[in-house]
């Protein structure tokens, strides 16, 4: 029988944890009719008790020991937004040990041991949720558990960086270049002092890990996927893209044929029709594909304190419910299928490829014949003087070709004395 108050420690007060006490301390009234208990935050893990913060919180609650927390038998709920892997990880082990159900936004932890951690609290029949791990306010995770439990997802692509999206968006429509863009993210807030997780791709790899460990029922580990950040991109690919109807953004892609899987995040051309095409500034979407329902896409803000806080809450609320009907550890099912990963030779897609070239007669047969031997044909092509004496662009698009093949196309080309430079190639994604 589950008493009427539910008690959580929540370790981290930063500005995702100011923002749960914020809700759950705002919003009591809202949160007893949804659950029927009152929830109550009873201790908080902080690195200094005595700091001064923005939010008024009673000294008695904060603490700088989290085995306050995690060995309390009164805590019921450990919430844990204070980021870090290997030290996080073993606390969270030690909450589900000792019964705790576990609420984190940690999508560090969860791309990297989701796995295992998942499995711990199934077997001690625990709930740990993570939505907030993922884009932020998109509630992504629960729809891929619950809305999608009958059908079978086929793909998702996702823009889930919004520090990357913003610095797109900054160079596509007002044609900063590419260190304007990331110096004015950063002095708005959106990208860090060091901004290499975002703009190198690893933090959306980290996502899409998360998202095909559930979409495809795997355990997807982030070494698994094919990451390629936006440092190289240029407004040269952008003005050439857009004349042939593509825009560029940064795009995670979960792909499963026949049970065959393929995860990457790159700088994409995707069509300006594309749904994807139109998210820009510091929004996330993610688009998915289901054998039934078809194609939806879940669109919304992908950080701030308020939007992921909310998404920690509506997973304590799922956490009480189960509570009150002594379903917990059911929700977020653990891997269960055979992981079976594609080949460069089973991965395809089109491809935009820029080139610059020695401007004579006989390259394009050349670039042509290599095309031929390695059975990529292709769709779009512009030929463009360059501004260096007796040099061309050459900016092609491919037809539906396999990685292994327009690999082996690039190498042959990087040979040939009339290439000067592959500038550029770009998966192109849009129309199915």
């Amino acid at each position: 029988m589950l008493d009427k108050k539910v008690k959580v420690g929540l370790m981290g007060m930063g500005t995702v944890g100011t923002g749960v006490l914020r809700l759950i301390e705002g919003h009591q009234a809202d949160l007893l009719h949804q659950t029927g208990v009152q929830i109550e935050v009873v201790k908080i893990l902080v690195q200094d008790p005595s700091k001064r913060r923005n939010f008024d919180v009673d000294s008695d609650l904060l603490t700088d020991d989290p085995y306050s927390l995690l060995q309390d038998p009164k805590i019921d709920v450990i919430v844990e937004v204070m980021g870090g892997i290997d030290q996080t990880k073993e606390y969270v082990l030690e909450a589900l040990e000792h019964g705790k159900h576990v609420i984190t936004a940690n999508k560090d932890l969860m791309a990297v041991h989701g796995a295992e951690l998942l499995q711990k609290a199934a077997g001690k029949g625990c709930d740990l949720f993570y939505e907030a791990s993922v884009a932020g306010g998109i509630p992504i995770l629960r729809a891929l558990v619950e809305g999608f439990s009958s059908d079978r997802i086929t793909k998702m692509m996702g823009i889930v960086n919004g520090t990357s999206n913003y610095i797109l968006t900054k160079m596509s429509q007002e044609g900063q270049s590419y260190e304007k863009a990331l110096k004015e993210a950063q002095e708005l807030g959106y990208a860090e002092a060091d901004p290499a997780a975002d703009v190198g791709g690893l933090d959306a790899a980290r996502k899409m890990s998360i998202l095909s460990t559930l979409g495809f029922h795997v355990g997807m580990n982030l070494e698994e996927v094919n990451c390629q950040g936006i440092t190289d991109v240029s407004l040269d690919d952008m003005k050439y893209g857009d004349r042939l109807g593509y825009t560029i953004k940064l795009i995670g892609i979960a792909k499963q044929d026949d049970e065959l899987i393929e995860v990457s995040v790159q700088p994409t051309m995707i069509e300006k029709t594309h749904p994807l095409a139109s998210v820009n500034g510091v929004f996330n979407a993610v688009y998915v594909y289901g054998e039934a329902v078809g194609e939806t896409m879940f669109y919304g803000p992908g950080a701030g304190e308020l939007p992921t806080a909310n998404a920690v809450v509506s997973d304590l609320v799922t956490v009480v419910k189960n509570m009150k009907l002594g379903v917990n550890g059911r929700g977020m099912v653990a891997p269960y299928k055979e992981k079976k990963l594609k080949t460069e030779e089973e991965i395809w897609s089109k491809y935009f490829v820029r080139l610059i070239v020695n401007d004579e007669s006989g390259v394009l047969a050349q670039i042509t014949k290599s095309l031929a031997t390695h059975h990529v044909s292709i769709e779009q092509v512009i030929q463009k003087p360059h501004h260096s004496e007796n040099k061309a662009e050459l900016i092609m698009v491919t037809h539906n070709s396999s990685k292994k093949s327009v690999e082996g196309v690039l190498k042959e080309l990087e040979g040939l004395a009339a290439i000067e430079k592959i500038k550029s190639v770009y998966r192109v994604e849009g129309s199915e």
